[in-house]
């Protein structure tokens, strides 16, 4: 089998087009007697395709344009072969490419295909022209005065065709479509919207793009009617809809009454459909079901660095007795935690957004210092008024037993230090009934719930236990955690996390002065850092106030910083660069950013249904003297961490 290899000059594409298209054939032809024989049987590998001069377009987008696709690298990844003749169709997709995203002038320049030396796979490199793009000088609106200044402002800024940019077609036709979308949802479901671009002073690479609105009448939601529905019940479905008949007419609200049906899990499919007629003033409504199973049981098995072999069980039954409620039970066993929770959840408690869940649980939580029992349950009212709004208030009635293990009993022999810590002296335990309430907000902007590219997720949680309410404990504490997502270019996400807490007790003091009131605190309340998600050079609870052996004992403050550089390599393979830095502090509201524990490190993400698989490996900065892991001396200053989803 032998190959030659065949470089294609630079030239201007545009005036000598026949010549190119002779040197690219000649180079193809060059390679003839090796590749039209193993074109049919496919044995000629495409191992990678290479761009030179691609800096105005996503190279990524430009590869899926390609009908010619790169081999995966991994051994049982699909293997893609070098086909000729599309190959030839694909020199020309690229040039359509260019003049679609505005690169009329766009040109291949030149075309090296290369053999490795065992001549079974190719590399083709390819070198483009961009050009002179034509770019967007002036951006106008016509025909949209009865839409709201504001929300006019809000297409404007959040267009995908923006002034100084290229004239890009998708996004040319993306605009328009958001046009009509805004007056549909300003009562104008009829509206039609054209646009042009004309040169501007006789320059063609200069452009005025003016979108032209026809509104039509306004019009209001007409009568609903619903079909497709059995078991469940039509006042079920009309209550999900965030519109009545008579209301302005508002695509958005369409959308959202649409996400809220499927919210329940009572539905295969749900379409709320608007039957536009010959601009008639109210606008009839078709609500469309498909009812799903309402009884579902699930098995699953995993695996992870810090909780090894985990096996979750969960029975859970939706449309429970009727009115969309939901009751489940679902079991968990792992090397950190197991036990039984029991739910139930009604979805419309009281008024529309509500829901209330009553939920029980017997569980059991191991750590390297402690192991917790909790046996009781909660009521939890939350309103949901959008998907990306949510608070609620949980009262909280529960048993826990808290024991040092024997090792940490050991290394805590100290009765004060006990004390302090809440433990008994001479049996390591802490026991009591916790009865509190506890306030959750969030906000959440993302796109993504498993694998967030871009918006933000803003969090805040209250509790207070004991003083007025019954109880063993005394306490109150905050916890609140930002994050944001960032797409780099489409490709690269640039993920940021900051989280707080604190925690304090609460009354009188009652062992020994002012460090007394540490008692009123449950142990297992107590912040930890470090782990396979917070500052990943330190395994799980590691990052902590130290005992005085060098034993993590939690603190009553806690600070971390994360940031990740997550860039895509190949297909659903993607890399991660990470900093994370945090600490934990004995005094409560002790926040201290010049004493942080910082570590770096890389990971790999392999994207699946259930979302990421995630390894990481971490390491220390800035190492802490003294820790003891596993009751020796910290042995290393890295840590692997295995998981699935990301680390934030």
């Amino acid at each position: 089998m032998w190959f030659i290899r065949g470089r294609m000059p630079a030239c201007d594409f545009e005036r000598h087009h026949w010549t190119l298209g002779v040197l690219i054939a000649a180079g193809l032809c060059l390679c003839g007697a090796a590749m039209s024989a193993c074109h049919d049987e496919g044995t000629i590998r495409l191992k990678s395709i290479e761009f030179s001069g691609v800096e105005q377009v996503d190279e990524g987008q430009l590869k899926n344009a390609l009908a010619t696709k790169e081999s995966s690298w991994l051994p049982w990844g699909k293997k893609h072969y070098f086909d000729r003749s599309r190959f030839d169709a694909d020199l020309k997709r690229i040039v359509a490419f260019y003049a679609d995203h505005g690169f009329p002038d766009a040109r291949v320049q030149a075309v090296d295909v290369q053999m490795n030396d065992k001549k079974d796979a190719v590399t083709v490199k390819l070198t483009i022209d961009e050009g002179q793009p034509v770019v967007v000088k002036e951006l106008g609106f016509e025909g949209f005065e009865s839409v709201p200044t504001r929300a006019m402002r809000r297409l404007r800024r959040t267009s995908q065709l923006q002034e100084g940019q290229p004239l890009n077609r998708p996004a040319f036709a993306a605009t328009r479509e958001a046009a009509v979308n805004v007056l549909a949802d300003h009562g104008f479901p009829y509206a039609k919207v054209e646009a042009s671009n004309d040169e501007i002073g006789g320059n063609p690479k200069e452009v005025r793009v003016v979108y032209r609105a026809a509104p039509g009448p306004k019009a209001l939601f007409g009568p609903i009617e619903i079909a497709g529905n059995a078991s469940v019940d039509e006042d079920v479905i009309r209550r999900e809809l965030t519109f009545k008949p008579g209301d302005l007419y508002r695509r958005s609200q369409i959308r959202e009454s649409q996400r809220q049906l499927y919210g329940l899990e009572l539905f295969e499919f749900a379409n709320v459909d608007p039957q536009l007629e010959a601009q008639a003033a109210e606008v009839p409504m078709r609500i469309t079901v498909g009812e799903g199973k309402h009884r579902r049981v699930n098995f699953g098995v995993g695996y992870g660095s810090e909780e090894k072999f985990r096996t979750d069980a969960e029975w859970r039954h939706t449309n429970f007795f009727g009115d969309a409620r939901i009751a489940g039970v679902h079991a968990r066993w792992s090397s950190l935690d197991r036990g039984v929770r029991l739910n139930f959840t009604q979805p419309y408690f009281l008024k529309p957004h509500l829901s209330m869940t009553a939920s029980a649980q017997g569980w059991n939580t191991r750590n390297p210092l402690y192991e917790a029992d909790t046996l009781g349950g909660r009521i939890t009212l939350t309103h949901s008024h959008s998907r990306q709004n949510m608070w609620s208030v949980s009262v909280v009635s529960e048993y826990q037993r808290s024991a040092a293990t024997p090792e940490a009993l050991a290394d805590l022999g100290d009765r004060n230090l006990l004390i302090e810590l809440g433990l008994d002296p001479t049996d390591g335990v802490q026991e009591g009934t916790g009865v509190s309430i506890e306030f959750d907000i969030q906000r959440n902007t993302t796109d993504n719930i498993l694998n967030a590219r871009r918006g933000y997720y803003a969090a805040l949680h209250l509790e207070q236990a004991g003083t007025w309410l019954p109880g063993s404990y005394d306490y109150y504490s905050m916890t609140g955690e930002g994050r944001y997502y960032f797409n780099l270019r489409r490709r690269a996400v640039i993920a940021s996390r900051v989280q707080f807490g604190a925690l304090d007790g609460l009354g009188p003091a009652r062992d020994r002065g002012d460090e007394g009131r540490l008692t009123h605190i449950p142990f297992s309340e107590r912040f930890f850092l470090g782990g396979s998600t917070s500052v990943r050079g330190w395994g799980r609870y590691e990052v902590s106030p130290l005992s005085g052996s060098g034993l993590p004992i939690g603190g009553r403050s806690m600070l971390e910083l994360s940031s990740e550089l997550r860039v895509p390599i190949w297909g659903k393979l993607s890399a991660v660069g990470f900093v994370d830095a945090g600490n934990v502090w004995d005094e409560a509201w002790h926040h201290d950013i010049s004493d942080l524990r910082y570590a770096v490190g890389p990971g790999l993400r392999y994207l699946t249904p259930i979302g990421p698989v995630r390894v990481d490996l971490g390491y220390q900065l800035t190492p802490i003297e003294g820790l003891l892991v596993e009751g020796e001396p910290e042995p290393r200053r890295w840590r692997i961490h295995f998981s699935i989803g990301q680390a934030f």
